[in-house]
């Protein structure tokens, strides 16, 4: 079926397309059980006149570096579902809504399939939009007042911090740190040592934070004890000893506190940011648009989808990496520096 091999042909990101990988082939699973087969083999969800197996997904996600599958969520379910409904899904409507409408005969070459078929459809979406340069300055001016917080910001401070539980073990961790001043070493020593478990994964960043703590990263809020401390120190400094930081209501640790740099303060009117607002508001339409357009795609041709076989699928946390099971013979992820196995000779 032509998308079905759309599907086996289509990149998982901009990153993986670029590195060729596709569906691992079948000789790579000459030593897998009947058993094992018949499970890769059972079929997922049928989407029109289209199937996708377990081993279709499977390799799919197996194919995702660690740092691209991590951003699908923090948990295997998460991962599953946000992969096959961001990724998977859209891949296949999208295919079938391009074929529909003779998008495919409009293009110069079927090697870029669904990059450019994806772009096509969404651009039929979007033809009945407004134009950004219709918006009015009352949309603007009630825009800016929701979203004041992206126009007008005080200074903020790229802040990098190591949680320790006593000020002892802080010492210690700041003289190491003091020792080779590099990112390498910090984010190795955040990911070892800080006690910071939201943060030691992503080497200790803190993002771009306000003075009353207010961070640039999604649902973080630091001690402003620890962006004074950093306000005392130049860009590129340590601050030279460890911060007594709040961790709970009756609680305190010990920060290593490293300044990377500043935000400079941002302040400015509706009529400063009217293009970029215009454009933003413009934006979320199109992307209200695109999301409908998917829900009716998946209305009309998603007919039977197999959950128990979605939530089958293995994936696993290690270090810090997560990454689908490996049966015998599997292409292993990316970044396990393993070879991947020769095609048997006859």
């Amino acid at each position: 079926m032509r998308a079905r091999h759309l599907l086996r042909l289509a990149g998982v990101t901009a990153a993986v397309a670029a590195a060729g990988v596709t569906v691992a082939p079948r000789w790579l699973f000459a030593g897998v059980s009947p058993a094992e087969q018949a499970h890769r083999d059972a079929v997922a969800v049928h989407i029109g006149s289209t199937t996708v197996s377990v081993g279709e997904l499977e390799d799919r996600i197996a194919a995702v570096p660690h740092f691209q599958l991590r951003a699908f969520g923090d948990s295997a379910d998460a991962i599953r579902r946000k992969f096959f409904d961001q990724i998977i899904l859209p891949e296949v409507l999208y295919s079938l809504a391009a074929e529909k409408a003779h998008l495919r005969d409009q293009l110069p070459t079927a090697n870029k399939v669904q990059r450019i078929l994806g772009t096509a459809d969404t651009r039929m979406v979007t033809q009945g939009l407004r134009a950004s340069s219709s918006i009015g300055m009352d949309e603007v001016r009630a825009y800016f007042e929701v979203n004041r917080s992206k126009y007008d910001t005080p200074q903020r401070i790229y802040i990098y911090r190591i949680l320790c539980a006593t000020r002892k073990a802080a010492e210690e961790v700041l003289d190491l740190a003091k020792r080779e001043k590099t990112l390498e070493t910090f984010s190795r020593l955040a990911h070892d040592l800080s006690i910071d478990k939201a943060t030691n994964m992503r080497g200790g960043n803190l993002g771009a934070v306000s003075p009353d703590g207010t961070s640039s990263e999604a649902g973080l809020v630091v001690d402003p004890a620890v962006v004074k401390a950093a306000s005392t120190v130049k860009d590129g400094d340590i601050v030279p000893e460890p911060v007594v930081e709040k961790t709970g209501p009756d609680s305190t640790g010990f920060a290593v506190v490293w300044r990377r740099g500043t935000v400079p303060a941002n302040h400015r009117t509706p009529e400063d940011a009217a293009a970029q607002i215009r454009e933003s508001i413009w934006k979320e339409e199109a992307e209200r648009a695109t999301r409908k357009h998917l829900e009716e795609l998946r209305a009309a041709h998603v007919t039977e989808l197999n959950e128990s076989l979605l939530n089958g699928i293995d994936i696993t946390s290690v270090e810090g990496d997560v990454v689908t099971r490996r049966r015998p013979g599997e292409v292993p992820p990316l970044g396990h520096g393993h070879a991947i196995p020769t095609q048997p000779k006859n």
